[in-house]
């Protein structure tokens, strides 16, 4: 699923259908953003992680920000016992900055996926073998990544635009 904002399919919410779907069946969910707040865009996925646990107050969703290491989580994500895990990070895809795009799991060594430590990849299955659990990877495609403490516009505005979402859907 991609997502685009100046389509009418995006202002139609019909590219969420997928997020939607995956979201069927839940029962509790876990949000993990994940992103480091000196690497500027980086950010953005602990950004939407902080959004939500402010403004997202319902008692079946979970939401932590794991920062740099989103694998020191895995205990406390395994207590909450999910049905879903939603993760969040900057990938790099190509794209112009904030596209915001589901990345299939058995494509995420093809992007350029944050700056922390373990590949997203060995997480997801650690926690897919662990518990019975549905995980998706919604990336945000940074614009900057240097050693900066800001989030491009561009970037901030489809972290505003994805939290939006994740409240409606969830």
């Amino acid at each position: 699923m991609e997502f685009k904002k100046e389509s009418k399919e995006f202002n139609e919410y019909k590219n969420f259908d997928e997020l939607k779907e995956f979201l069927k069946k839940k029962k509790n969910v876990v949000i993990l953003g994940i992103g480091n707040q000196l690497r500027g865009d980086d950010f953005a996925g602990s950004l939407v992680a902080r959004k939500l646990g402010q403004e997202l107050k319902k008692n079946y969703v979970t939401v932590f920000d794991g920062g740099i290491v989103p694998e020191n989580f895995t205990g406390m994500i395994k207590r909450e016992d999910p049905s879903h895990i939603i993760l969040i990070d900057a990938a790099d895809m190509g794209k112009p900055p904030g596209y915001i795009k589901i990345i299939e799991k058995d494509k995420i060594s093809q992007y350029n996926i944050s700056t922390h430590a373990m590949p997203l990849s060995f997480l997801i299955k650690y926690l897919e073998h662990s518990i019975e659990v549905d995980t998706i990877l919604i990336g945000i495609q940074p614009k900057e990544m240097k050693l900066i403490d800001t989030v491009s516009q561009e970037v901030d505005a489809s972290v505003t635009l994805l939290v939006d979402v994740l409240k409606r859907i969830i």
